[in-house]
């Protein structure tokens, strides 16, 4: 009898949370689809494409270890340049979507890839992006990753 009375309490509180996590999720599917967009662009070889989900300033950073580690820089332009100049095989990062946090106007999102070029099997790895919302919605100001070709799943 003491819980039905106590139902109606926690229900008048759990309300509010419920409404907060629904923008929460609405958010965290935009930032995955700018993400997805920028994919989909590399596929396809559309610069624009790419370019459309990135922020002014963005960075792109690789980590390597075949003499150490490094943090290699590569400019966006000569990305944009790679992705939008015809190349006979489609470049094919395919990425799961393994934690999205959000917070504001800040998105960090963690996805394991495996990484091909046409059907071959290139490397796999896994991207650390940041995301900031501008008034044109989600764009990638930083994207960061490890590249290697054993250890892949």
């Amino acid at each position: 009898m003491r819980l039905l009375l106590l139902l109606p309490g926690f229900l008048l509180l759990a309300a509010p949370a419920a409404r907060a996590q629904a923008p929460a999720a609405a958010e965290s599917e935009a930032v995955k689809q700018t993400i997805t967009r920028f994919f989909e662009g590399m596929r396809r070889g559309d610069s624009t494409v790419v370019r459309s989900t990135l922020a002014p300033g963005a960075v792109l950073h690789t980590i390597t270890t075949r003499t150490g580690v490094q943090v290699g820089t590569e400019k966006v332009s000569a990305f944009l340049k790679a992705v939008g100049t015809s190349h006979p095989e489609v470049y094919d990062e395919r990425i799961r979507f393994e934690q999205v946090l959000v917070d504001a106007q800040l998105a960090s999102v963690w996805t394991p890839y495996q990484f091909y070029v046409g059907t071959k099997f290139s490397h796999c790895g896994y991207n650390s992006f940041q995301l900031v919302k501008l008034a044109a919605g989600w764009r990638i100001v930083h994207i960061i990753d490890t590249r290697r070709k054993d250890g892949c799943q």
